[in-house]
């Protein structure tokens, strides 16, 4: 999930400024390592969300100013889970219905939750997102 994070900050700030930024000015921003940066905007690059500029002024560029990316394509471009459980309770193997199916259960019920999140991260635009966080600095104020 940090992936989509970091994706999602990054994308955020590059359509905010409107320039190109290097991994190390966005991870100054971010407060994370450029290594980081990096490994994530490589795959948004493949994804076809950021373009990249060498030279003194170079670095990443968000598509088209960011203004037609959801936060599906950003979902999709770091393709990690919303929800989910690396451990499971229970014992596939044993007599106990509970013991034996809450693995699978769970598996389950976060698969729909995950549905369920992807459709509504659909409906987001990366100006929604910055049009919210400009309304939190406001609050904040």
């Amino acid at each position: 999930m940090s992936e989509f994070i970091i994706a999602l900050h990054s994308l955020v700030f590059l359509m905010h400024t409107g320039v190109s930024k290097s991994s190390e000015e966005l991870s100054t921003n971010l407060c994370t390592n450029p290594v980081r940066i990096r490994k994530v905007m490589a795959k948004c690059k493949r994804y076809g969300l950021v373009t990249t500029k060498a030279g003194v002024n170079g670095g990443y560029m968000v598509v088209d100013g960011g203004e037609n990316i959801n936060l599906k394509q950003i979902y999709d471009a770091v393709s990690v889970p919303i929800i989910e459980s690396k451990w499971h309770s229970g014992d596939m193997n044993s007599d106990c219905s509970i013991c034996s199916g809450m693995a699978q259960y769970v598996d389950e019920m976060f698969s729909r939750m995950n549905e369920e999140c992807v459709k509504l991260l659909e409906t987001i635009k990366l100006c929604d997102v910055e049009d919210r966080l400009g309304q939190i600095k406001e609050l904040k104020l």
